[in-house]
Order: structure tokens, then sequence, then C-alpha cells
């Protein structure tokens, strides 16, 4: 098959009559009669596209089309589907074998082309077009940035529950939550966490071997010693959980805190 000149209009691959009879080897007449025959089959914008009159020449004198087609009345640019209607038509091994060169050499290359407005207005529905995709890209990126600002906080917080392996007092983990180290305390104590014990705060039996705290003895004098509760970064993340089920949140989580 001789290389053909590319004819691209309303943004599709598409060829003129003369052009696709020298590829089916056959003649225009040819592709003329198989038309009106069976002009009942063929639908116009989705088979061909007739151009006529000023739509014409404008066409024309966008496009470099050397060949007879451009002296007809009306021009018939014929898409693949339409290529493919005068091949069922044509019904040759030569025809449906260019057909499929067309497909793959011809028709397909505009798929990954980039299309140039030919005219003013195609350069206007070209822009208008891409300002649309452009709103809704921007939109889509809006969209995005909200589910990260939502699931943002609390990742922050589990990002600042991980930066220490370190124990820490009840009344460092109230603080996060705006509460007192009583007021916490009292919490864990109606939910059936913690007793107290000789002035400390202790862990009833079923969460005692979580690894949730920690107890430290710290010498009054040289007589007396006192024993301190301390919480371990699991057990802060258990609290955390357990608050969350209460509808009580960190402070850096609860809406229009600073991040």
């Amino acid at each position: 098959m001789n290389v053909i000149e590319a004819i691209d209009y309303r943004n599709q691959r598409v060829l003129t009559t003369s052009q696709l009879a020298e590829s089916y080897r056959t003649d225009t007449r040819r592709i003329s009669e198989n038309y009106n025959r069976n002009k009942d089959r063929y639908i116009e914008s989705k088979h061909f596209i007739g151009l006529a009159g000023q739509e014409k020449r404008e066409f024309l004198n966008h496009t470099q089309i050397d060949d007879g087609s451009k002296n007809a009345a009306i021009l018939y640019l014929w898409t693949e589907k339409g290529a493919w209607m005068h091949a069922k038509s044509l019904n040759t091994d030569k025809a449906w074998e260019a057909y499929e060169m067309l497909v793959d050499e011809y028709y397909r290359v505009n798929e990954m082309a980039i299309n140039v407005p030919r005219s003013l207005p195609e350069a206007l529905r070209l822009a208008a077009d891409l300002a649309e995709k452009n709103e809704a890209l921007q939109l889509q990126n809006a969209q995005k940035e909200q589910i990260i600002h939502e699931l943002k906080p609390k990742a922050t917080y589990y990002d600042l529950v991980l930066q220490t392996n370190s124990v820490v007092a009840i009344s460092k983990i109230a603080k996060d939550y705006g509460l007192s180290a009583r007021s916490l305390n009292e919490i864990l104590h109606d939910e059936g966490i913690q007793f107290k014990q000789g002035g400390c705060w202790l862990l009833y039996q079923k969460f005692a071997d979580k690894g949730y705290t920690q107890s430290k003895t710290q010498l009054i004098d040289e007589t007396r010693s006192k024993m301190y509760t301390y919480w371990t970064q699991k057990g802060r993340l258990f609290i955390y959980e357990l608050l969350k089920q209460k509808n009580i949140l960190p402070v850096i989580e609860r809406e229009g805190a600073m991040v």
C-alpha cells in the first residue's frame, strides 16, 4: 500500500473517497456505487462526514488534497467504520487486507497524535475543552487534599506517639486531650481499666499483662518510698482508642486545631 497522506477532521482520522479507492485497489466510481446502493446503512458522523459549501472550502484551505475528491459537490470523508462498510461491500481478499492495514497503520495512529486545531472555531473548542479538563483536575486535587486533611490528624497523633519509646506520666497523656491527670484517671477507673491502691493507680488483672504500663519506685527518704505508674506508648495508644469510642479526641485531632 502506498503511503497515505494523513487527514484529520473533528479530532479523528479520515480518508477521502480517492484515498479509500486507492487503498482497496478499486476506483472512486465503485466506492460511490457501494455507498449509493447501501445509503440507508451509512450514518453520517459515524461512517462518513459530508462537507459542502463554506465548510468544504474552509477544510480545503487548510488541507493539502491533491486528488479528484476535492472537485466533487460533496466531499466525503470516510471514518474507520465507514472504511469497514466499504470493505464489507467489496468483500475481496485485497479489500480486507487493505482494511486491516488501514486500521493498524492509519486510523489507529491518530489515537496517539496531538490534535492541532485547523481553524479559530476548532482552537476555541480545544481551549474550552482544556479549560474544562483543568477545572475538573483542580476539583479532583482539592478533593484529594480534603481527604488527606481528614486523615492527617489521626496519622499526626500516631506519629506523635511513635516519636519516643519512653514511658510517660498520665499527666502528659491527659494534656494531649486538654484534661487533668485526675479527670483522665477517673475516666479509666470508670471504664474498669484501673483501681487505686496505696495512692497508686494499678491496672486490673485483665489489662495488667498487656504491656500498657510500667511501675517505678522512687525513694522519699532513707525509710520511705513511693511507687508510680507510667504508661508505655502501647498503653498510650490503648487510651487513644478507648477515648475515641467515647468521642473524646486529642486536641490535635479536633476540627479547626492547628496541625
